[in-house]
This record gives C-alpha cells, structure tokens and sequence, in this order.
C-alpha cells in the first residue's frame, strides 16, 4: 500500500478562498466546480520524514451564498429559515417526534399566510380600497390615480394580482433548480444508523416538492379568504359562500396533509402523494382566478367601511393560530422532555425557542412593512398616530409585542452581563494564572487582554437562558395580538389598565417601529456583507452556515442547504483518494468539523479505516449537541471516533466564542472527565502563545480566538502525529491516558 497521505482541509464560515485554506499563493482546481470544488497547491509540500504529504482543499464557501438580490431576498425570507431550523431542535424523544414536527411544520404554515395578508394589506387594504378612494390620496400620484374612482370590485380585482406575483414568483425562485449534480449515495448497509447521518444521504426532493405545492395552494386559498370576506361584507350570495367553502377546503386539505408526518415524509417512490399535493396546488390558483372573476363582475354593493371588511379579523385568526401553535408545542417540548438534570440541552425547549423567534420576526417584518407603505400614503399624520389607529389593532399589537420582548429582554440582559461578568472574569483569572506563571510587570496590560478575551469566549453559556426569555416573551407578544379581535388599541388598553399616558405608549409603538426597520436593514447590510468581507463573516456567517446547513423539512422557501452536496461530495472524494492508495488525513475547521462529522459516517469502513480526522474550532458539542440534541450527542461522537479507529484530534482554545471541546476539557486544573479513547482526543492550544514579545518581535503573539489553527505549531504536531498513525500497518489505536493540557 502507497505510504502517499492526502491532508484535505474543510474550511469553516470564516475562510473565503482555497488559497486560504492551503497557505499557499498559488492553487489549482482538481474536482468540483467555483461554487464547491477540491484545490491542490501548484507544487507538492512535504513533510519533515521525507514522506509526500500532499495538501488538498474542500472550499464550500459559495454553497450557502449568492449574489446580492438574493440575498437580501433571503433576508426577508429569515423567518422561514429559522422555521426550518427549529423542526431540526426537536429533542432526542420518538415519542414526541411526529407531533413536534406537524407542530413546526403547521407554525411554518402559519408564516406563509401572514406574508400574503401583508401582501393583502398593502395592495387590497391601503392601496385598493382606502387611498384610491381618496382624492386626498391620489392627488399627484399619476401612478395610482389611473385606478382612482374606478368600481370597488374593479380596484380589487385589478390589485389582487399584486400578491397573487409574488406567491408565483416565490413559488417559481423555490422551485428553480440549482446547479446540476450527481448526487452520491453510500451503500445502505455501510452508513450509520444515527440521524446525522442522513444529512446528504436523505433525498429531501419529496418532501420539499410536497410542501412546496401546499404553501403555495395555502397562499392563494389565504388570497381567496381575504378578497371572500370582503365580498360577503354586504350580504353573501351562493356564489360567495360556495368558493368560500371551497377556499376553506383547500386550507384544511393542506393542515391535515401537515399534520401527518408519515404521509408527507414519504419517499419518491409515493407518486400518490405528489398527485395529490400538486391538484391541491393547481384546484387553488384556478379558484383564485375564479374568485378574482366574482369579486370584479359581482352587482351587488360594496360595504363603505373605513377599512377593507374582514381583514382584520382574518389577520387576527393567523396570530390567534400561531399562539395556540406555539403554546402547544411547549406543552409536548416540556411534557416530553428528559427530567434528569444536565440530561436536556437548552431546556429541551430548543424547537420553542427557534419557532417562537420565527414568527416574532415574521409578526415584525409583515407588520413594519405594512406600516411603512401606510405612512407613505397618508403623508399628513405622523408615524405614531398613522401606526395606533389607522390599521387593524393586530398589526398595533404586533409592533407593541415585538417592542416590548426586545426591550425586556435587554432589560434581562444587563443584570445577566454584569452579575456573570465577575464569575467569568474570575474563571479566566484561574486559567491565565496556570497559562502564563511569573510573567513580568510589563505583561500586565496584556494578561488583562486575555482575561477579557476568554471571558468574552465564555459568554456563549449566558445566551442560552437570554434565548429562553426572549422567546416566551415574543410569544407572549404574538398572544396579545388576539386582542385586536376586541377592536382594543394599545395606548387605550395600557392607560386604561396600567395608568400610563396613552401618548407615552403610541411614541412606544412608533419608536418600535423605526426599531424594526433599522433591524431589517441592519440584516440587509450583513446578509450582503457576509459573504463577501472574511473579517464580517467570521462572525456573522456562522449563524446563516448554522441555519443552512439542515436541509428544508419544515418551510420550502427556507435557503436550499448547502451540505446536500457537500457531504456526498466529500465522501466520494476520500472514497476516491482511499482507491489510489492514499490514506487520507480529514482536517477541518469551524462548521466544516460538522460536516466532517457527517462525512465520516458515511464512510465505509474498508476506506474510514485509511482515514483520520483533525478538528479545530468545532462547534459539535458547544453548539450542535446543545441546539440538535436529536442529531449531535454522545452516541454519534463515539461512532465517529470509532469508525476512523480514534485517529481523532480536537484542537480547540479557551479564547474561541464558537468551538469548545468534544469529550473533556483537558484543563491543567480540570480533571478528565472521561476515559477510555475518548480522552485522547481534546487537546487545548494556550492562546496567545506568550504574553510577552518573542525574541526578534516587537509585539507579543496575536489572540487567534476563533481563528484557524493550521498555522499554529500544536497544529503541525498534531497533523504530524495523525500522519505517523496512517502510515502504521495496522493502528492499535490510542492509548488510554488522556493528554495533559497545553
């Protein structure tokens, strides 16, 4: 067998370019293509035996990016990611797994719907039926003046083809094919049994096909409702009622196909199934063009409301949904979860937290969006009086709920900053002081550095209870925006029942309006600027990798995912490197240890037992095991330890707010906390290397955090020592005493 190692590096969400991952200048592509491809440098590099070690990189980088309209698109689209995100954080329980799915699939739903009222709310309400009944509207607005005067049914008609573009155009970006790849699927019998196994091997086409085909049927049918009751506001004919009925059909079709996870998650072979989602689909866009026909020819009157009738209330039966959703959902999280202490990561309440976060964003974007056309129109009043009674009071509430979650939970957050700042900082005192003895009074300033650094590092633990309260309080938010079915106002709610100035609560509302759009830009801006400067994605990339790494289960207009390709495309190349006699040394960094992970269960063992793994900056345990416990655990750490004979190495630094250790921390103060091969797989890299300038420098050593390892010399050590294994006839395997900490 060829002595030949392969070191394929797998990047993390903060490297952008191949060179980058090689340290080379130079770099030449050898499989792939720009979007996911394997590079080599130009010339060999060899190792310190003699021995050819040829480098190798996986860059993933452009998988999950895109140009700039679509990602800002994406940006609007946050919400349904997030939805997809929270059906993957159901915890490791089989007996709640199918009703936290429907649960989280129906919240999804729920999500689509109020992007179309507010869609509704703009063209049918503001534009349609209030401001092109106004000549004080109109006035110097040619561009809607064309319309002014114009029969109700007529405007409506006319306008409803506004949102009806924008369901056809989501429906037509969602199901836009990507670039053309053979996928690769392991034999059955040599993948893994555990679930993060299926990322990559899962055929997720179906499904996302499935409940593309109900969204879109949903969307059109919540069109059909809206213009519906607006109709029958005067008296309902049978015609009204009969494609009311008929609307209401199509809904409950598309529910009860959610609420049967078995049915839905079928495979390809079910072309039953995907008959029938499709005539669902296409029954839905022929009864809106059916009722867009009833509402234009209808003779009877028009109701002369102040507002298009029944769209508030329809709008407060999605928010009343959703808190009954949500409400049910943490009833099965909390009944069903382990009770044991230490045993639940993030309460078991992670799927609660993602969801609830889905739909207060989605509640603020929708509404924020109706507001700010609404200000626009009605160019006199100002932002606060326009916002507290001129719109439906769900959409007042809504902006109320979400101001008054993210105020108090930073309220929540200062005393939580401050009172664990003082335990961080001591924590970080204690590994400082065993790091750096007898250093000299000049390094004082700098030892103070990196006590802050690692405390910083250590705040990542305090989000978790934040994340908690904030999502109860959004949820709580989106529950008081049932209140608008009272035809109830916030300012006359608040200074009716808690004494306080009505004026005080309506600037509340307009400054947490202003709020919002300044977040929905901010998003904008880095949605954009993410993918496209190192330093910014290093820290916000990693979110929007985290996000788009599952594949869509739950919303089909979430972000393709981008390990759908990855892994399968990482396994056939390490099978394919194994073929040519090489052994392969996997190195990965960030989120590419995940996808490591997951490659490496699919490996068969005739080939995993010619590889080794070398992570550094891994997020599987401090993030992946705490948010996914169904997927991330014990279990699945072992069996991949296990497949590649321990020939596994953790990197991982005190200083780093992402990755942490997998099994023990290897402290110098901290006793093992496990034994057997699993202890000898965490190794702890002292950040900085020194406190004080090295001879030949005039500035001490950098604090990499977060950064890549494979400049560092533990790296080299580490590479080296998993290198020597390789090319072992037949690796025992480690031996039993963990490594002490650096």
């Amino acid at each position: 067998m060829s002595d030949d190692v392969v070191e394929l590096r797998v990047h993390g969400a903060a490297t952008a370019s191949a060179d980058q991952v090689l340290d080379v200048s130079q770099v030449e592509q050898v499989a792939g293509d720009r979007r996911g491809g394997f590079y080599r440098p130009r010339r060999h590099c060899s190792c310190s035996s003699g021995q050819r070690v040829t480098l190798e990189a996986y860059r993933w980088a452009d998988l999950p990016s895109g140009t700039v309209v679509r990602t800002l698109s994406l940006v609007f689209l946050l919400p349904f990611m997030l939805a997809n995100v929270a059906i993957w954080m159901r915890p490791a329980n089989p007996g709640s797994d199918a009703v936290v799915r429907a649960l989280c699939r129906l919240l999804a739903l729920t999500l689509t719907a109020l992007y179309v009222l507010a869609f509704a709310g703009v063209t049918l309400d503001l534009i349609a039926w209030k401001c092109m009944g106004s000549s004080r509207c109109l006035a110097g607005r040619v561009w809607l003046s064309w319309l002014g005067g114009q029969p109700v049914g007529l405007r409506l008609a006319v306008l409803a083809v506004v949102p009806a573009a924008a369901i056809g155009l989501l429906w037509r970006t969602s199901a836009r094919p990507g670039t053309a790849f053979e996928a690769f699927r392991a034999p059955a019998d040599e993948v893994s049994a555990h679930r993060l196994s299926e990322i990559g091997q899962w055929d997720a086409g179906p499904l996302v096909g499935r409940l593309r085909s109900i969204h879109v049927a949903a969307a059109f049918a919540t069109l059909d409702v809206a213009l519906l009751a607006a109709r029958a506001a005067t008296g309902a004919t049978a015609g009204t009622i009969a494609l009311a009925v008929a609307s209401g059909t199509v809904l409950a079709t598309c529910v009860v196909l959610l609420c049967v996870p078995p049915l839905i998650d079928r495979g390809a072979s079910d072309q039953r199934l995907d008959r029938l989602t499709r005539t669902v689909r296409t029954v839905a866009v022929a009864l809106t063009i059916v009722v867009t026909a009833h509402v234009l020819v209808s003779p009877a009157a028009w109701n002369g409301g102040s507002g298009l009738p029944g769209y508030g209330a329809i709008l407060t039966s999605v928010f009343v949904a959703q808190t009954t959703l949500l409400t049910a959902l943490g009833a099965v999280l909390l009944g069903g979860r382990d009770r044991r202490r230490g045993t639940v990561p993030l309460l078991g309440l992670g799927a609660l937290v993602i969801a609830a976060s889905a739909v207060s964003l989605a509640v603020a974007v929708s509404a924020e969006f109706v507001y700010r056309v609404a200000d626009f129109l009605d160019r006199d009043a100002p932002t606060g009086e326009g916002l507290a009674s001129g719109l439906p009071p769900a959409f007042t509430w809504a902006i109320f709920g979400f101001f008054r979650a993210v105020l108090f939970t930073l309220v929540v957050a200062v005393p939580v900053v401050l009172i664990s700042r003082r335990r961080r900082l001591r924590a970080a005192a204690s590994i400082v002081a065993c790091d750096y003895p007898g250093r000299p009074a000049g390094a004082a300033a700098r030892l103070r550095q990196v006590r802050k650094a690692i405390a910083r590092a250590r705040f990542t633990e305090r989000l978790v209870p934040l994340a908690v309260v904030y999502a109860c309080l959004a949820g709580l938010g989106t529950a008081t925006t049932t209140l608008g079915l009272l035809e109830l106002l916030p300012s006359e709610s608040v200074q009716r029942y808690a004494r306080l100035p009505g004026s005080l609560i309506t600037f509340a509302i307009a400054f947490g309006s202003w709020g919002i759009a300044a977040i929905i830009l901010g998003l904008a801006i880095g949605g954009i600027f993410a993918y496209r400067t190192v330093e910014f994605r290093r820290h916000v990339g990693v979110l929007w990798d985290l996000g788009t790494f599952w594949p869509r289960a739950a919303h089909p207009f979430a972000p393709p995912c981008y390990a759908e390709r990855a892994v399968p495309e990482l396994t056939r190349r390490i099978i394919h490197l194994v073929s040519c006699g090489n052994a392969v040394l996997l190195t990965a960094h960030s989120h590419g240890s995940v996808l490591a992970a997951a490659t490496v269960l699919q490996l068969p063992p005739q080939v995993s037992s010619r590889v080794a793994l070398l992570t550094h900056g891994s997020p599987l345990s401090r993030l992946y095991a705490r948010l996914f416990p169904a997927f991330v655990d014990d279990e699945v750490l072992h069996e991949v330890g296990d497949r590649v004979g321990w020939r596994w190495t953790n990197l991982w630094r005190d200083t780093d707010t992402i990755g942490g250790w997998i099994f023990s921390a290897h402290r110098t103060t901290t006793p093992a906390t496990v034994a057997g091969p699993a202890a000898t797989v965490d190794r702890r890299l002292r950040d900085p290397a020194d406190v004080v300038a090295q001879p030949g420098d005039s500035v001490p050593p950098p604090i990499q955090g977060h950064r890549p390892s494979g400049s560092d010399p533990g790296y080299a050590e580490a590479a080296r020592t998993l290198i020597e294994r390789l090319r072992r006839p037949m690796d025992p395997g480690p031996p039993g005493d963990p490594p002490t900490g650096q």
